[in-house]
């Protein structure tokens, strides 16, 4: 008997169990754990911990650009909760038949089940939203997070290890995943595949392909000029040519169309429009771009795409000014006092207009 049909609890694996242990990836016995009352499910902490560094490198990555970095709190508050809503939406749509039969299954996260592409698809638009909001340009905060959204989703698929999904066809390799009997059955994995043990881990070949990808796009950000949104273009065309390969092997339920499985369509799409999204955001000319919310003036911070990186000069350099500097900005401003009324008073009218600048011309 070949170890890839040993069943669980059978006297061929218990017998065996030992010298199989470094032959193959075996399964956490456990997908939660208790603190008190409170259920923690390693699906959900694996997301968390995710997040949570997603949102400390995007952080970094804006204020390089001149931006606030609180900025990225904020709107994570809301991109957060939308992805995790579009994600489970398209979940739902994409894969019915996993659907937990409970009457709040459709919600249940908890359980595994969030489709990235709706996750990101409502995510992108709410953010969007909140930063035209607040008078900021789009295109160089998606830049910003891209490399951060592949960190939190690659973090995230650990989740699916310890809920036993996320698998392909069956494997003798040393790196096969060992899925329980009943995780196969639940998995909607072809009857014929049912009497192996070990499958192939597309869990872990995302997750490393995510850390790839994102530490590329760190790489690319600072050795070329990456005009707003190019970043953030090769994030969807490089995540979906990977998943390209992941649906080609995978085994577990899914939505069929023409023979294929429906996520197949939908990353051959995805990366077709990366792509040429690519090529036409490098071909955009440059303009300014605003990395900082509008002033109470109404005013809005502009920085040029090659003026990115003075805008993020230590607030101790500019307080670093010689004594002799000083002593000129006061001989100026003692020349300016000095200069006729009327000049005066036209200046301050002058003044008054920009600040006002908001009022309808009449």
């Amino acid at each position: 008997m070949s170890r890839t049909s040993w069943v669980r609890g059978s006297l061929a694996y218990m017998a065996n169990g030992t010298a199989a242990l470094g032959q193959f990836i075996p399964s956490p016995p456990i997908n939660s754990f208790h603190i008190g009352p409170v259920d923690i499910h390693f699906y959900a902490l694996g997301y968390i911990i995710g997040i949570t560094l997603a949102i400390l490198m995007t952080r970094r990555r804006w204020r390089a650009l001149g931006g606030d970095p609180d900025l990225v709190n904020d709107i994570a508050l809301w991109v957060v909760p939308a992805g995790i809503i579009g994600g489970r939406i398209y979940f739902d749509i994409t894969t019915p038949a996993d659907i937990p039969h409970v009457w709040y299954g459709v919600f249940a996260v908890w359980t595994g089940g969030l489709g990235i592409w709706g996750g990101i698809a409502i995510a992108a638009a709410v953010g969007a939203w909140r930063l035209h909001r607040l008078g900021i340009t789009v295109g160089p905060f998606a830049n910003a997070v891209a490399p951060a959204l592949l960190v939190a989703s690659g973090i995230g698929r650990i989740g699916n290890y310890f809920n036993k999904e996320l698998f392909g066809g069956p494997t003798s390799m040393p790196w096969g995943l060992e899925i329980p009997y009943v995780y196969r059955v639940n998995g909607g994995i072809p009857v014929q595949d049912l009497r192996f043990a070990t499958f192939q881990p597309t869990f872990l070949y995302e997750l490393i392909w995510d850390m790839a990808l994102a530490a590329f796009l760190v790489w690319l950000g600072h050795r070329a000029t990456i005009k707003p949104w190019g970043l953030f273009a090769l994030y969807v065309a490089g995540y979906s040519a990977f998943r390209i390969f992941e649906e080609s092997i995978r085994v577990d339920s899914s939505e069929h169309f023409l023979g294929l499985r429906l996520n197949m369509f939908v990353a051959i799409a995805l990366t077709i429009v990366g792509l040429v999204w690519f090529v036409l955001a490098q071909r955009r000319p440059e303009r300014p771009f605003s990395v900082l919310p509008a002033s109470a003036a109404g005013s809005v911070e502009d920085v040029r795409p090659d003026e990115a990186a003075a805008a993020t000069a230590d607030p101790e350099d500019a307080a670093g000014e010689t004594e002799e500097d000083a002593v000129d900005k006061s001989s100026a401003a003692d020349t300016d006092t000095d200069t006729d009324t009327d000049t005066d008073t036209d200046t301050d009218a002058g003044i008054v207009a920009t600040d006002r600048s908001d009022d309808p011309i009449s």
